[in-house]
């Protein structure tokens, strides 16, 4: 995938660097993999907002994903590369014998009729989904399960992958793209290749509009805000919060850089054999 900038006439494309597409070849999705997403505005079934600077955007409709590749020992061909407007990463949509469809995650580098599978005696190629036990050392893996047969968890964002590192007792060592080297079930499956849509991490939307017709809506510096509404606002113009020496906080008091948030006893701490941050 490549980005697409333009000549500076005004301002907002100045620095405008949008996705291309040219990998997509399907404009409209599958209407029987589709469902309706109500939009929240960041409220939860009381009303509260709980998501601040949500709202607003176009419409979208819920591309089904098939996580745990469901349908087993059996050979499905691409038909599509889709975009999904509900994930960074591209989709695409696979055929089976018997006619069922279904839309997995795109691999980086998948075209139209590319033949897939999913089980234990699959080919550890490009899209193709098998347990941990079965994948070769080194291989780049996407769509992992942390759980065997809940489907994947992590590593599903646009242009992520991991390494199968090693295996022993039972475990397959994983090593993210953090750099944290992770203990994950050896029965649980786990999809060849990297996410597609590598490019999105260097996007630049270039003005405020773009954001707006994602459904991110505009933020308040808490410095610019009266110390009534934030700890940082306040002071005789321009200062480090509340006229004097301040740590950046939430607006409910909690500090943002530095302040570990994580469970000190959480029970995924056993499977991690090394921290991302290394102490």
């Amino acid at each position: 995938m490549a980005l697409k900038t333009f000549r500076p006439l005004t301002p907002s494309r100045r620095f405008m660097a949008l996705p291309s597409f040219e990998e997509i070849t399907k404009s409209k999705p599958e209407k029987s993999l589709c469902e309706i997403k109500p939009r929240t505005g960041g409220r939860n079934n009381r009303g509260r907002k709980t998501s601040r600077h949500r709202g607003g955007g176009h419409k979208k409709l819920y591309r089904i994903i098939d996580f745990k590749r469901f349908y087993r020992d059996v050979i499905g061909e691409v038909l599509s590369v889709e975009y999904d407007p509900n994930r960074t990463a591209r989709i695409c949509l696979v055929q089976y014998p018997d006619g069922t469809k279904t839309y997995i995650l795109a691999p980086h580098g998948i075209t139209v009729g590319t033949k897939i599978s999913a089980g234990v005696n699959a080919e550890p190629s490009l899209g193709n989904a098998l347990p941990l036990k079965a994948i070769p050392l080194g291989s780049s893996l996407h769509n992992i399960e942390l759980t065997p047969g809940r489907g994947g968890q992590i590593v599903r964002s646009a242009g992520s992958q991991a390494i199968l590192s090693n295996r022993e007792s039972g475990y397959a060592l994983i090593k993210m793209a953090s750099g944290e080297l992770r203990r994950i079930n050896e029965e649980c499956y786990a999809t060849i290749g990297q996410v597609s849509n590598v490019e999105h991490m260097n996007v630049s939307s270039g003005k405020a509009g773009r954001s707006r017709w994602l459904g991110v809506r505009p933020q308040t510096r808490g410095m610019a805000m009266n110390p009534v509404d934030h700890p940082m606002g306040g002071g005789q113009g321009k200062s480090k919060g509340g006229g004097g020496r301040h740590h950046p906080m939430s607006p409910w008091g909690q500090l943002s850089k530095g302040f570990k948030t994580r469970s000190k006893r959480k029970a995924s701490d056993q499977f991690i054999v090394q921290r991302r941050k290394k102490k």
